[in-house]
């Protein structure tokens, strides 16, 4: 009755063992949720979920900085129109119709559009300036290495609009201001906008193709990942349901077995 007993209590720890680990599985998720279910394949899914969580921290890290260089580039965009307003007004200046009056007016139209040009500098992302040469770039950090984008000084001293103390280099209203040396400034700046616009525009593209490739490898490994530690909950379920099954006939021995064992400890009595 004794080794009877032993593989009863041995039985019922095999199944208790089974309903445990199935519930565990089922509750996870996962073929693997502890080393103890299989230390090299729980080491590789582990692995796997890493690198997993680094191509999304990846992916986030570029849609964040492409928000930034839009920002950036939308203020860049506003100045390469006020730069082109610029141009057209000192090519309008140089016109022979027009009289003091008419070159004062336009120079006070350059004062304006030259400070608007400096509140596109101030743009900020995040608590950062980004164009008003306080700020060198960003860094975009990625699984696949790092990438640095510049930016550029896009004052009105940075494009050479007005000197360090905030005097226009620009001025039609002045006799003795060569408005060709004028115009010859603004495209200097202008090319210096689009130059800086181009940059950016570049660097958007390749983070781009940075966030496609992180999310095509993503995607990858997240399906190897389903393939190596993804649970068929439905077969699962059926082990759940054979393990109890096997717990209760187990228990339902062992009971069965100390029913006799009284039975037979009472007629000994009873003789």
């Amino acid at each position: 009755m004794a080794g009877i007993g032993s593989v009863s209590f041995s039985s019922l720890n095999r199944a208790n063992t089974g309903v445990n680990n199935s519930i565990k599985k089922i509750s996870t998720g996962a073929n693997y949720p502890s080393a103890s279910y299989g230390a090299s394949e729980y080491a590789i899914d582990r692995r796997m979920t890493s690198n997993i969580g680094a191509y999304e921290q990846s992916i986030k890290n570029t849609q964040n900085s492409n928000a930034m260089l839009n920002t950036a580039a939308g203020a860049i965009g506003n100045t390469v129109e006020s730069l082109t307003t610029l141009r057209d007004n000192i090519i309008n200046a140089m016109n022979g119709t027009n009289n003091a009056s008419d070159l004062a007016t336009i120079q006070k139209g350059i004062g304006q559009t030259i400070s608007q040009i400096n509140e596109n500098a101030s743009v900020t992302y995040n608590g950062q300036r980004l164009i008003d040469g306080s700020n060198s770039g960003t860094t975009v950090a990625g699984s696949f290495g790092y990438d640095a984008v510049k930016f550029g000084d896009m004052t009105s001293e940075g494009l050479g609009l007005t000197d360090s103390e905030g005097n226009a280099t620009v001025n039609v209203a002045d006799e003795t201001t060569s408005l060709s040396d004028a115009l010859n400034i603004v495209d200097k700046a202008l090319d210096s906008a689009l130059d800086q616009a181009t940059s950016i525009g570049a660097a958007q593209q390749g983070l781009n193709y940075q966030e496609a490739n992180y999310t095509t490898a993503s995607e990858n490994l997240q399906a190897a990942e389903s393939q190596t530690d993804g649970l068929d909950i439905a077969a699962e379920t059926v082990k759940l349901k054979s393990a109890q099954t096997q717990r209760e006939l187990s228990l339902f021995g062992i009971k069965a077995q100390m029913n006799m064992k009284r039975e037979t400890v009472a007629n000994l009595l009873g003789q």
